[in-house]
């Protein structure tokens, strides 16, 4: 039984006041606007659309890798006001890393790099002339304010200086290095800094490289540490985070290829540490330089116009390592001091090095850290739980039976899919008459016996059938189509079988090569996407009498996205546009399979259940978790979510753009856990049933003519309309969008769910440094007093590290973990608009809170254990921030976020979700709009899980966990223009 903890404490620290103050100096280098007409007729020479800006990333890559003690900065923009900004940053008791000479080199050589064709020689070397009779010159003694800001915003929020999310969280990682190493009984951690450039969020430390003897070899990781600075609504004090975690290496060669395997199109980074310093003149650096491996023509080399590229003019005082040295012997350079350190992605196969730290060791190294806190700073006090009692939902989840036969209790949940089915499908067809009860029509599309006699015992257990539905007594029926139908009280049940054939599921169909065009990719989606309508239209055309013209729902078998020749052959975005063109519906379950490191056939059973669950999930089955709040909430109140489902240049069909996404879901008043949920059809302008919504989303997942897709590793840069134009305009449409929704929830108590880091860049009201308490704003009108019978509630999850880590404090043992909604003890308990929610850890991931990922311990039962394999997983602190609401009439704010807090907790899901049950239904259905990766990836945890990690960057995620993407996935992907960071103060611009 967990025990009942009262408090938790967060891994983070804010200024003892607002007019807390700590001052540093810096030699700081102003980027020199005086070149930026020569640089820009340079940049601008030959091309049909001129650049706005002059690109400076690549030079920034550079200073990261060869002068690591250099801060970089987002180039200051004087038409926004950044006058007091600088472009490069060096603490002032730092020996100068960039002497003149250097300096001179690389401005040389970035140059050159800029128009690198023979064409523009004689141009280029005019230019150099011309710039670098006027070099910059470093301004010594630079004063920064690192704590104190102007003044909060409207809303009473704490607004920092663009730098200080820089270099405030830069001055506070050197105080940690100044500690004594950190002692964890078998060693001492010893850390480095990592180079900060402008996409970087704060800082970053790394311990040496640790070895883990596995049964495979020995293989590296290290600790890390990063400490960000973020902001929370209302709250005029900014807070700084400290996050740990552990970070993984690859240093395991193919046997076959004879070097590590590197995914191919993605970048993976490495950490250097060179004998020498390469810049002749500078000094030694003890932080760690990164720089970047990417595919090239060649092979395998550093990517594309990084150091390799700018400095094969220069003279260094140490040859720049060799890549495919690095690749050959990864394990070599590890061992000589961390010389050069590949990290690890999952895609590169597995790691016997478990990821993650677990609570107690994370409390025990973030309590040394804390040490080198300033007298300006402290610990933010615990979080306390909220007045109100009830964590759990009126309809609480059971758990489960470890019983092998089905239980009373089971019986109940299978009951109840089969009354949520019923009510979903009652929704959305015409009223029944007397005796009639809904036909469930469902079908399952089959590539092996296995997992197609596996996938119908799921459904029968699942929703607890009765009788074998009709199958065959030959198995040769199934050749054919074969017809399965159940009857119970609530609803018939069909389910058609058939073979996946005409190769349906396999590559699609591309040309030969590992490269393939953003055209050729479209073709072969649209060709298979027509294929699989025209196998439906033919199988409906056979169907029994009688079927409903309902959407229906679809179990696809397929392979996994590894087992296609590469990610361009994946087929299974094209099977869901096809399914969807059909009016079906579509869920996915992996072909079971045996290899390496893998086996999906020893859990393919949870893996069905799972599938069937998710399907119906699809068509709007769903137990709602009812509060238990009373009268403490308006009467009959509804909930709607909104979402933005993003379409990156790194999709498959390389497009850009963007999706609004609406649902609303509605109580029924009987309070047995029924819902109707519907979807806003923008079209239409109107609510729709919950998987009509999802089929008419495939419209919005054709591809754009005209995009203009992100150049490829080697390829020329395109240039491309200004983000800000661009972002402007999005921004106006969304909004627009915002409004139509936001007329149609008039009439009833609505309570309105955004997802911060989701939906602020394009709902700007939600950004902490726009926010004001009980206003409203969807538009270029003024802020106005929010409609009366709407409130408004921002979710902010651990995303991006903007909630802290936290853990429960045990005065008689392991800091462990603890469910409920928390809230600041110093914050006025009437006025408080912020509170915290915790969920149970999920139940698939059963590691102590007391492992320890760094030696050998002494588990409970006295046995001397080791954790360094073992995952380690962590529920993440969800930010719930009423925004919104009407204490004049009576509401509560934190009753609102409590019964938001109890809308993660979906009784007939195993474990908590990462987001209220709303929020979750209106984020899956961008697998309607986005190619998504396979459900049954083995890079996913496998848990059923969907709860939100307070992810370790380089850990595998479960299913429907949303992680920041850490440096060991890291691809970047860098725009001519720079792109500015949404503006939101709780996240530090980019």
């Amino acid at each position: 039984m967990a025990r009942p903890y009262d408090s938790i404490h967060t891994a983070a620290a804010r200024p003892v006041s607002i007019e807390a103050s700590a001052v540093e100096r810096y030699r700081a280098l102003p980027f020199p606007e005086e070149w930026t007409s020569a640089l820009l007729t340079l940049c601008n020479a030959g091309r049909d659309k001129p650049l706005e800006t002059v690109p400076t990333f690549r030079m920034d890559q550079v200073v990261q890798a060869l002068a690591p003690d250099v801060l970089v900065r987002p180039r200051p923009n004087r038409a926004r006001g950044d006058s007091r900004d600088f472009w490069l940053y060096v603490p002032e008791d730092v020996p100068d890393p960039l002497p003149d000479a250097a300096l001179k080199g690389l401005f040389g050589a970035w140059l050159k790099d800029l128009r690198p064709e023979p064409e523009y020689r004689a141009l280029l070397s005019e230019t150099r002339s011309v710039l670098l009779e006027r070099p910059p010159r470093w301004q010594e003694d630079v004063s920064v304010e690192l704590l104190r800001y102007e003044r909060p915003t409207d809303g009473g929020t704490a607004a920092p200086d663009s730098r200080q999310f820089q270099l405030a969280t830069d001055w506070l990682a050197r105080r940690i290095l100044a500690l004594e190493p950190y002692d964890y009984g078998g060693g001492r951690l010893r850390f480095r800094a990592m180079p900060r450039g402008p996409m970087d969020r704060g800082a970053e430390l790394v311990s040496q490289a640790l070895e883990f003897e596995g049964f495979r070899g020995t293989e590296w990781y290290s600790v890390v540490i990063n400490i960000t600075l973020h902001t929370v609504p209302f709250d005029p004090l900014p807070r700084f985070h400290v996050h740990t975690h552990i970070r993984r290496y690859a240093s395991r060669v193919s046997a076959k290829i004879g070097r590590l395997f590197l995914p191919f199109g993605r970048k993976t980074t490495v950490l250097l540490r060179p004998r020498v310093p390469w810049l002749p003149g500078a000094p030694a650096s003890d932080r760690f330089a990164v720089a970047r491996l990417a595919w090239s023509q060649d092979g395998y080399d550093w990517a594309g116009g990084g150091p390799a590229g700018m400095l094969r003019g220069m003279s260094l005082r140490e040859a720049f390592p060799d890549a495919e040295a690095i690749l050959t012997d990864p394990a070599a350079w590890l061992k000589d001091d961390m010389r050069a350190a590949v990290l690890y992605s999952t895609a590169m196969g597995s790691h016997e090095v478990g990821p993650g730290l677990m609570t107690n060791q994370r409390s025990k190294i973030v309590e040394w850290a804390v040490q080198a806190l300033p007298d300006q700073l402290r610990p933010v006090p615990a979080l306390v739980r909220t007045r109100l009692s009830g964590s759990a939902p009126a309809n609480p989840r059971r758990e489960p039976s470890k019983e092998p036969a089905k239980t009373e209790a089971e019986c109940v949940r299978a009951e109840a899919r089969r009354v949520g089915a019923a009510y979903a499908l009652r929704q959305m067809s015409q009223p029944l008459g007397a005796g009639e009860v809904p036909i469930l029509e469902t079908r399952l599309l089959w590539q092996t016996a296995e997992m197609r006699d596996t996938a119908i015992a799921a459904l029968v257990a699942h929703l607890d059938l009765k009788g074998d539905g009709g199958v065959p007594t030959s198995a040769d029926a199934y050749d054919g189509t074969v017809d399965l139908e159940w009857q119970s009280p609530e609803l018939t049940v069909r389910l058609r079988c058939r073979r996946l054939t005409h190769d349906l599921g396999q590559d699609l169909a591309l040309p030969e090569g590992s490269r393939h065009s953003r055209e050729a990719v479209t073709i072969a989606i649209r060709d298979r996407r027509r294929e699989v309508t025209a196998f439906l239209a033919k199988d409906d055309a056979q169907a029994p009498a009688g079927t409903a013209s309902l959407p229906t729902l679809a179990l696809v078998e397929i392979d996994r996205a590894k087992d296609f020749t590469s990610g361009d052959h994946d087929a299974k975005f094209a099977l869901r546009l096809g399914c969807a063109d059909a009016g079906v519906l579509t869920q996915f379950m992996a072909v079971p399979k045996k290899a390496k490191g893998y086996n999906s056939e020893k859990n393919k059973e949870f893996r069905a259940a799972k599938a069937w669950d998710d399907g119906l999930r699809q068509l709007g089955v769903r137990v709602h978790p009812e509060h238990s709040l009373g009268d403490q909430l308006p009467e009959g109140m509804r909930y709607a979510a909104v979402w933005m489902v993003r379409k990156n240049r790194r999709s498959r069909t390389r497009w850009a753009g963007y999706v609004p996404v609406a649902v609303l879901v509605t109580p029924d008043p009987s309070g047995t856990g029924l819902a109707r949920v519907e979807g806003w059809d923008d079209e239409a302008r109107a609510w729709v049933p919950y998987p009509v919504m999802l089929l008419r989303l495939t419209k919005r997942a054709e591809v754009p003519t005209g995009t203009v897709p992100v150049p490829r590793d080697g390829e020329a840069p395109v240039a491309r309309l200004s983000w800000w134009a661009d972002m402007t305009e999005q921004r106006q449409a969304t909004e627009e969008w915002l409004q139509r929704v936001r007329r149609t929830l008039r009439g009833t108590p609505t309570l309105l769910l955004a997802h911060g880091q989701n939906m602020r860049s394009h709902w700007t009201w939600l950004q902490d440094g726009t926010v004001v308490v009980d206003k409203f704003r969807d538009g270029h009108a003024p802020a106005r007093r929010l409609d009366p019978d709407l409130r408004l509630v921002r979710v902010r999850t651990a995303r991006n590290r903007e909630t802290a880590q936290w853990w429960a404090m045990n005065p008689d043992g392991a800091n462990g973990l603890a469910a409920h909604l928390w809230t600041d003890p110093t914050a006025d308990a009437e006025s408080a608009r912020v509170f915290w929610s915790t969920t149970p850890k999920a139940r698939t991931f059963k590691l102590s809170v007391a492992a320890d990922k760094l030696a050998p311990r002494v588990n409970s039962k006295g046995n001397v254990t080791v954790d360094t394999d073992k995952a380690a997983w962590n529920p993440g602190l969800v930010e719930l921030a009423v925004l919104g609401c009407h204490p004049g009439d009576g509401d509560v704010p934190e009753a609102l976020a409590l019964a938001v807090h109890q809308l993660r907790q979906a009784p007939d899901l195993p474990d908590a979700l990462s987001l209220p049950l709303p929020l979750h239904l209106a984020g899956l259905a961008q697998e309607y709009v986005l190619p998504t990766r396979n459900e049954d990836d083995e890079d996913t945890a496998g848990s059923g899980a969907d709860a939100t990690a307070d992810a370790d960057p380089d850990r595998a995620a479960a299913p429907g966990v949303e992680t920041a993407p850490g440096p060991e996935q890291l691809t970047l992907d860098i725009p001519l223009q720079p792109r500015p960071a949404e503006e939101n103060r709780g996240a530090e611009p980019r």
